[in-house]
């Protein structure tokens, strides 16, 4: 069965964006991009990935899921379909149509459809973000990749946007890049 795997990028004391949703005050550095690069290139938006010559099969992932709220950046710079090299939906209660035939609205139960996607052949599914969908789609979450950077936010979006419901995960690996940054996966006990 495919793994529902939340991979993100957090600060020191646990936001993945800014207040405003902003995330450009991480220090994406050299070792930074090697690693997506050499590691994780199917996390890259498309577009980006052409600028940075990955071609290729996706190593880890032929599906993403994410929020409305994370996919407005990509509308917002006229990229409607940013992972076109992954089956792309896009969790909305207000999006009553896709701008891109390749981007599956799901306006039903994101648990459902998650299920439904889990079930089917194939690699993992990238759980995109953001914070308001990673609380709904925790009880099916079966890995984090969390790049935890070297940055203290103060406040911002939190990794999870939950109700109260500890959920026990436990260290799968740990990479250290040069920069500071750490690589921490983590498995559903």
């Amino acid at each position: 069965m495919r793994k529902l795997v939340y991979y993100i990028g957090v600060t020191i004391d646990g936001f993945i964006a800014a207040p405003d949703g902003s995330a450009d005050f991480f220090p994406v550095t050299k070792d930074v991009v090697d690693f997506l690069v050499a590691d994780y290139p199917d996390t890259l938006p498309t577009h980006v990935r052409e600028q940075l010559g990955v071609h290729g099969d996706n190593p880890h992932f032929d599906t993403g899921v994410q929020g409305r709220v994370t996919y407005e950046p990509a509308l917002e710079i006229g990229v409607t379909s940013p992972y076109a090299h992954l089956r792309q939906y896009v969790v909305s209660e207000s999006m009553t149509a896709s701008p891109d035939p390749a981007v599956e609205i799901v306006s039903g139960d994101p648990l459902a459809k998650v299920r439904e996607l889990k079930a089917e052949e194939g690699k993992d599914i990238y759980l995109i973000g953001g914070a308001r969908l990673a609380g709904t789609l925790l009880p099916e979450i079966d890995r984090l990749v969390v790049k935890l950077y070297p940055v203290v936010a103060g406040a911002g979006i939190p990794l999870f946007s939950a109700e109260f419901s500890p959920v026990h995960f436990e260290l799968a690996g740990t990479r250290v890049l040069d920069g500071g940054t750490v690589v921490l996966t983590y498995d559903r006990k």
